[in-house]
C-alpha cells in the first residue's frame, strides 16, 4: 500500500479534532451512565414535579428498575429516553412528562454562544408556523376555519391572532382546527378563548406546586379585534390534540362556548417545563396542574370528550354540515333583530323635534353601531339625508352627535355635528365642534383640513355678527 505524505496526515487529524471539538466524542451510554441519569432525574422529580408524593413513587420506582438491569441493553440515547419515559409514566401516568435527547447544538450549555442557537433555533420553527397558526379562511357559507397547530407564547401570538381574528370577523360561524395542536402558552390559551365571550368569565386555574399558588385565568376585557360572542362556534379534535388545545377545548365545552367534534384528546392537563438532566437529555417535568372552575377537575388521562364523536379524518366534513345549518339560523335571527332595531331608530328619528330627548336616539344609534348594521360613513349620511331631504334638522343633530360619541377622534364627525348645530340655531355650540373638528385634523393631517378652516371662519364671522 502506497503510504500517504506526512502532509495528509495530519490534514486529517487536524480534521478529526475539529469534528470532535464541535460535534464531541459519543456519550457511552453504560450503567454508570444510566445511573447519573436517574440519580439526577429522581433530584429534579422530587424538586418540582407538582405532586410530591407521586413523585417519591416515581423515584422508589426508577430506582428498583436500575437495580433489577431494566435498563442495561440500552446503549444508545433515543432508547434509554424512551425506556425512562415508559417507567416513568408507568407509575404518575403524566402524559406530559417525557425525557428526550438535547437538540445537537454546537456550543456548550450556559455559554452566549449556547443562548444564540437556541434562539435562531427558535426562530425558524416560529417563521414555519406564523405564531402558531397555520391557516384562516372563509369556506362555504361564510364559515370561517381557523387552522392552529400550537398555542404561542402572548408576545408572538396575540398579533397574530388578531389579524386572523379580523379575517374571520364576519363568519356567521367559525371553525377552531386543534387536531393537530400539541398545546403551549396558557396565557395565549385565555387569549383566544376571550374573543368568544363579552362577559366575564373565569376559564381555568393552574395550582403551583412552588409557592402553593393557585392562578386564575379570567377572559380579557379587551383583545385586539372585534370580539364575536354570539358566533356559532365548533372545535375540531383529535388524539393528538394536547395540553393547552385540550384546555381551550375543555374551557369551551364546560361553558357551553362550542361545539366539539372529533375523537378524544391525549389527556395532558398538568403544565410545566423542561429541564436539562445532563448535556444529552432534558425532561419536561410538569409544574402544575389544571383546575376547572365547573367541573372542578380536570382532562388529564382521560382526555376531552367531544359531543360529536367521529374520526380526525371526518371531522372537519362532519363540522361544516352542522356549521352551515348553525350559520343560517345566526343570519336569520341578526336580520330580524337588525330589522328591528334599524326601524325603531327611524321611528325615534321620525318623530323628532326640538323637545325631543336626544339621549334615545343615541342610544338606539350606539345598539345599531354595536350589532354591526351601521358605520360612521353611514350615520353620517344618513345625518344628511335627514337634514337635507327630510327637512329634520333636529333628527339630524341627534344622529351627528352620536357619531361624535362612537368616533370621537374623527375630525368629519365634529364638522357634520356644527353644521346642524347651526342650522338649528345652536351657533356658540357650533363654532366650538367647527373648532374641535379643525384641531383634530391637524393632528392627523386629514386632506379635508382647508375644508373645515373654511367652515369654522364662516360660522366665527356669522357668531360675531350676531
Amino acid at each position: 500500500m502506497k503510504k500517504l505524505p506526512d502532509c495528509i496526515n495530519k490534514l486529517a487529524i487536524l480534521l478529526l479534532c475539529i469534528l470532535f471539538s464541535q460535534f464531541g466524542i459519543a456519550q457511552t451510554i453504560d450503567k454508570k451512565y444510566h445511573t447519573e441519569v436517574i440519580q439526577r432525574l429522581n433530584e429534579l422529580l422530587e424538586a418540582n414535579y407538582v405532586f410530591k408524593d407521586v413523585a417519591l413513587k416515581t423515584k422508589a420506582h426508577l430506582n428498583k428498575q436500575l437495580k433489577a438491569g431494566a435498563f442495561d441493553s440500552k446503549t444508545d440515547l433515543s432508547s434509554f429516553a424512551e425506556a425512562l419515559t415508559k417507567e416513568v409514566q408507568s407509575v404518575n401516568h403524566d402524559k406530559h412528562m417525557r425525557i428526550r435527547p438535547t437538540p445537537p447544538y454546537e456550543a456548550p450549555e450556559n455559554t452566549p454562544e449556547r443562548l444564540v442557537e437556541e434562539h435562531l433555533s427558535r426562530l425558524e420553527r416560529g417563521r414555519s408556523m406564523v405564531g402558531g397558526f397555520k391557516a384562516a379562511k372563509k369556506l362555504e357559507g361564510n364559515i370561517g376555519y381557523l387552522d392552529l397547530r400550537e398555542f404561542a407564547p402572548l408576545i408572538i401570538g396575540a398579533p397574530i391572532a388578531d389579524q386572523y381574528m379580523n379575517l374571520l370577523s364576519t363568519s356567521d360561524a367559525i371553525i377552531v382546527d386543534l387536531r393537530k395542536n400539541g398545546g403551549g402558552s396558557p396565557a395565549m390559551v385565555q387569549y383566544l378563548c376571550s374573543y368568544f365571550f363579552d362577559e366575564r368569565v373565569h376559564l381555568n386555574s393552574l395550582y403551583w406546586r412552588q409557592g402553593d399558588r393557585t392562578q386564575e385565568f379570567w377572559t380579557l376585557d379587551e383583545v385586539g379585534g372585534k370580539k364575536l360572542p354570539n358566533v356559532p362556534l365548533f372545535v375540531l379534535t383529535s388524539s393528538r390534540t394536547f395540553s393547552g388545545a385540550e384546555e381551550f377545548s375543555y374551557n369551551m365545552q364546560t361553558r357551553k362556548r362550542a361545539t366539539l367534534v372529533g375523537e378524544t384528546t391525549g389527556g395532558g392537563a398538568n403544565p410545566g417545563g423542561g429541564f436539562n438532566i445532563n448535556p444529552d437529555l432534558t425532561v419536561f417535568i410538569p409544574t402544575g396542574a389544571a383546575v376547572n372552575p365547573v367541573t372542578g377537575t380536570n382532562w388529564e388521562g382521560v382526555g376531552v370528550v367531544p359531543e360529536v364523536k367521529t374520526s380526525a379524518e371526518d371531522a372537519l366534513d362532519k363540522a361544516l354540515e352542522l356549521a352551515k345549518a348553525e350559520a343560517k339560523a345566526h343570519r336569520n335571527k341578526r336580520t330580524s333583530h337588525g330589522k328591528d332595531l334599524l326601524l325603531g331608530m327611524v321611528k325615534l328619528l321620525n318623530k323628532a323635534d326640538a323637545n325631543t330627548d336626544q339621549d334615545k336616539i343615541v342610544a338606539q344609534v350606539k345598539a345599531a353601531y354595536k350589532a354591526d348594521l351601521v358605520g360612521e360613513g353611514d350615520i353620517n349620511l344618513l345625518g344628511y339625508i335627514y337634514m337635507q331631504d327630510f327637512n329634520n334638522s333636529f333628527a339630524a343633530e341627534a344622529l351627528l352627535k352620536s357619531n361624535t360619541i362612537l368616533f370621537p377622534d374623527s375630525p368629519n364627525v365634529y364638522d357634520s355635528y356644527a353644521e346642524a348645530l347651526i342650522m338649528n340655531g345652536k351657533l356658540e355650540m357650533g363654532v366650538k365642534n367647527f373648532r374641535k373638528a379643525v384641531k383634530l385634523a391637524e393632528v392627523h393631517k386629514d386632506p379635508n383640513t382647508d375644508l373645515f378652516k373654511e367652515n369654522l371662519a364662516k360660522a366665527e364671522q356669522k357668531l360675531n355678527k350676531d
